[in-house]
């Protein structure tokens, strides 16, 4: 009985973590979004350097991001009390804490972060990150691949992280 017991368990633990997920979010909560970073590990991306397109649509995503954010109640701090950390940091979405650590400078009940990776002009992957400030718990988070590099693309694929896994209802 207890083996039972216990397989039951293990094969539930992966579940019952991605139900944590879903804890509900403080309406009104004060955000700190510390952006999208866009990584080019395309062949493409190591001759020409960036793209002024590209840029352009992260600037797109990010807006997009904002207003969804905006539009479910939450509030969008300024990040610019920790502007020269940010300008300082390659990937706020990958440096050990930084992003909790700037998000506590400014008051934030929340901090989100984004990435969007390109392997080629047609597979790129979107990822956005949502962190509880005071425990650092990761409350939301997925990643989506796209294909094309367009601005519908990831646009489309901002929204379905945003509608299916956000702000799902």
């Amino acid at each position: 009985m207890q083996r039972i017991l216990t397989a039951l368990i293990l094969a539930l633990l992966p579940t019952l973590a991605v139900a944590g997920l879903d804890k509900p979010l403080m309406s009104g909560a004060k955000v700190a979004f510390l952006g999208v970073t866009f990584i080019d590990l395309s062949t493409e991306g190591a001759y020409n350097g960036v793209r002024a397109d590209e840029a352009a649509r992260l600037e797109l995503l990010e807006g997009a991001a904002r207003d969804r954010f905006a539009a479910e109640g939450f509030v969008i701090l300024s990040s610019d009390p920790v502007a020269a950390d940010l300008a300082n940091t390659v990937n706020p979405a990958n440096c050990n804490g930084c992003d909790v650590r700037m998000a506590a400078r400014l008051g934030a009940d929340y901090v989100l972060v984004g990435e969007v990776r390109k392997i080629s002009n047609l597979i790129l992957s979107i990822s956005l990150v949502l962190r509880d400030v005071r425990s650092g718990e990761m409350l939301r988070g997925l990643a989506v691949d796209i294909r094309s590099n367009t601005n519908d693309s990831w646009l489309r694929g901002l929204r379905y992280i945003l509608k299916n896994h956000f702000f799902k209802t």
